[in-house]
């Protein structure tokens, strides 16, 4: 089963054919949302709804270990996660697909690991590459063969939120080797590889990031929503091209 977890944008997939939901509960509470059971050709697909129903849940408020636990319950053994984010690197725009192969992590205070607390065995992963390559060569397959343009490798920086970066921070970013900033890479990677799912990231520019471009003042938000509404169309092309492979 496949799993797909939708950001900001993406609140549900118009390709899926849903034919039940459930409301999951985990040791670690609840999800963000309830989990959607159905159908994309011959795929099994689970859908859940990162920030919730309404996109009413932050950031650093999602329930990253609830989510993961409740997909891997469900059956799910790799996961498509879709995340806006804004551009570092000069020649992202607005619009524009990637799909990235590293992360820096700069969030703080998260519940960032299954493996903590009194009784846990502690148990430490390789996350070298925090990606699942194979994941990854199979969405730029699908991306080329339904001929929907998705830049192959970039650097996630994932920050706390729920504000944006200052320009200074975005320079900082950059020198540290990110292309892209998001607020919700991280844990939800290191949890996936914690419970051996495969995981891999669609990240959509949802705008450039503070000092860069048309965002060198201030970040147009009023633009945000009518770039991510043309972009997850892409989006869903791509995933439901990954499923009829």
């Amino acid at each position: 089963m496949l799993a797909v977890i939708g950001g900001s944008g993406l609140a549900q997939l118009g390709n899926l054919e849903v034919r039940r939901r459930k409301r999951a509960r985990t040791p670690y509470g609840k999800p963000s949302g309830a989990l959607a059971f159905g159908c994309i050709a011959d795929c099994d697909v689970v859908f859940l709804a990162r920030h919730g129903d309404g996109h009413s849940v932050a950031p650093h408020e999602v329930n990253y270990r609830a989510n993961l636990w409740a997909l891997k319950d469900a059956g799910a053994g790799e996961v498509v996660a879709v995340a806006a984010v804004g551009a570092i690197r000069r020649d992202l725009e607005p619009g524009a697909l990637l799909l990235p192969h590293q992360v820096i992590d700069y969030t703080w205070g998260r519940r960032s690991s299954y493996f903590e607390g009194p009784g846990t065995p502690l148990k430490h992963i390789d996350f070298t590459e925090p990606y699942s390559r194979e994941l990854r060569s199979r969405l730029l397959s699908a991306a080329l063969a339904c001929g929907e343009q998705m830049l192959d490798g970039g650097v996630y920086a994932a920050t706390q939120g729920p504000r944006l970066e200052t320009a200074a921070e975005i320079d900082r970013l950059e020198r540290d080797g990110a292309d892209v900033v998001g607020m919700t890479g991280m844990p939800e990677a290191a949890l996936a590889r914690e419970l051996s799912l495969q995981y891999a990231a669609i990240t959509v520019v949802a705008n450039y990031a503070a000092g860069r471009g048309d965002s060198r003042r201030a970040v147009p938000l009023e633009r945000i929503g009518a770039v991510l509404e043309e972009a997850m169309g892409r989006v869903r092309n791509i995933i439901d091209r990954l499923c009829r492979q």
